[in-house]
């Protein structure tokens, strides 16, 4: 059979099944293909839901669903590549749309994308597209690689409970906090000793306190290390200041005992960072009224600044079935029905748009501020730094000792400067690296 869009595939799919009872056909006979992801208890059972509708839809074809610990997915799938086993469809993270490209391990999956009836261009965020794009040159430009699973936003949840017991009103998207603001709402949230201590914050996202300062990590055009602007070493000072100078967030020793999500389902922290994907967690685990609430804004500034991202479903080059796998990924990342479930598991904003304005920000489970995590993805969310680059060594470099400025053992501008010229020779590595493809 002749490849086909996933629309016409899908629609001819359901529409057999529908009309006459008869199984959709598969390219050649049935066929077995391999997809690998990561992800807690809850998105593993999401995934699972998803792919019986895909097989419902598609009775020629059998997915074989690989989950791996994310801890070790990275490793696993090098591995898998090296040996000519690549799963058929795996989970891709922008920063590796680059590497994999260019050296030939995704197929482009534009098709999937341009001129079918399941994708409309109008209803799918376009952010959630250009995370995956690269022309050869410039991420965020030209030929997809990669299908959204999710567009996630990273949101500041707050315990209902312990703010009104405290008398603290959240502020809104039209009047955020100041970072002062914050710390001293954090300090009448910090109770207790120790291991009944109460803190009113939880580790602070770096990216939402160095963007709002106004600095970044690298330059403009991502060629450059920028860590030793002062205007960062402030930010990640103020961040690290939570704890070593206000005493209103755990140290990284206490973290390492327990997290800040157990933390703050446990009632042992007031405001802490959540992604869109913790909210079934989060309503099984939490036993208290909890939301979201807009990040708070350099007073240097008053700008609004955090992080959005996501994961891709690539689809292998390798692959011996690629029109199925091909479907599969669209299928999990366009198709209502799937796109429902994830509403019904707490796992994801929709990548449609008119499902995540109508049926996931009506639903009347929490957070009640779902508006907070639209708001991130259209005004203020920024993709991540180190997915603009070729690599994200220099990255990995920057966060390997930042407990010792988090523990006070560094301030921010020495431990800045200590690690920016190693941070420069890895990017500059990455840089030569893509010229030479």
């Amino acid at each position: 059979m002749t490849k086909r869009s996933i629309a016409a595939a899908a629609v001819a799919a359901a529409a057999a099944l529908v009309m006459t009872g008869c199984s959709a056909p598969a390219e050649s006979g049935d066929q077995t293909i391999t997809f690998m992801g990561w992800g807690s208890d809850e998105e593993i059972a999401t995934f699972k839901t998803m792919i019986a509708q895909y097989e419902d839809a598609y009775p020629g074809v059998e997915v074989d669903y690989l989950t791996v610990p994310a801890a070790d997915f990275a490793t696993k799938l090098q591995t898998m590549i090296a040996s000519n086993k690549t799963p058929d469809v795996f989970y891709l993270q922008p920063e590796k749309v680059m590497p994999f490209a260019d050296a030939g391990v995704i197929a482009d999956l534009s098709s999937f994308v341009e001129d079918n009836e399941l994708f409309d261009a109008d209803n799918v965020w376009a952010k959630a597209i250009d995370m995956y794009r690269y022309d050869g040159t410039t991420p965020g430009e030209g030929a997809v690689y990669g299908l959204p699973k999710d567009i996630s936003a990273f949101g500041l949840a707050y315990n209902k409970d312990m703010f009104d017991a405290a008398g603290i009103t959240a502020p809104t998207a039209d009047a955020p906090w100041t970072w002062d603001e914050y710390v001293a709402a954090a300090k009448k949230l910090t109770s207790g000793e120790g291991a009944d201590k109460v803190y009113g914050s939880g580790p602070y996202s770096l990216e939402a306190a160095v963007w709002s300062n106004g600095a970044d990590w690298l330059n403009a055009d991502h060629t450059e290390v920028t860590v030793t602007d002062p205007a960062f070493t402030e930010a990640l000072q103020w961040v690290a200041d939570l704890n070593l100078v206000e005493g209103v967030a755990p140290s990284p020793e206490e973290l390492s005992s327990q997290g800040d999500y157990d933390r703050f389902v446990s009632g042992k922290l007031a405001m802490t960072g959540v992604g869109t994907w913790a909210q079934g967690s989060l309503w099984n685990d939490a036993k208290f009224t909890w939301d979201i609430m807009p990040w708070p804004v350099s007073p240097k500034t008053g700008e609004e600044a955090i992080w959005y991202g996501g994961i891709g479903f690539a689809v292998a080059n390798s692959s011996k079935h690629k029109e199925a796998a091909s479907n599969l990924a669209a299928f999990l990342a366009f198709n209502e029905d799937a796109q429902r479930t994830n509403i019904e598991k707490g796992q994801a904003i929709p990548n449609l748009i008119d499902m995540a304005k109508d049926e996931w920000l009506t639903t009347d489970k929490p957070p009640a501020n779902k508006a907070e995590f639209i708001r991130i993805l259209e005004d203020y969310g920024r993709r991540a730094t180190q997915t603009y680059t070729f690599n994200s060594d220099w990255f990995t470099l920057f966060n390997s000792n930042l407990a010792s400025v988090q523990s006070g053992e560094q301030s921010a501008a020495d431990y800045a400067a200590s690690v920016q010229p190693e941070m420069q020779e890895l990017l500059d590595k990455g840089i030569a690296e893509q010229q030479k493809k």
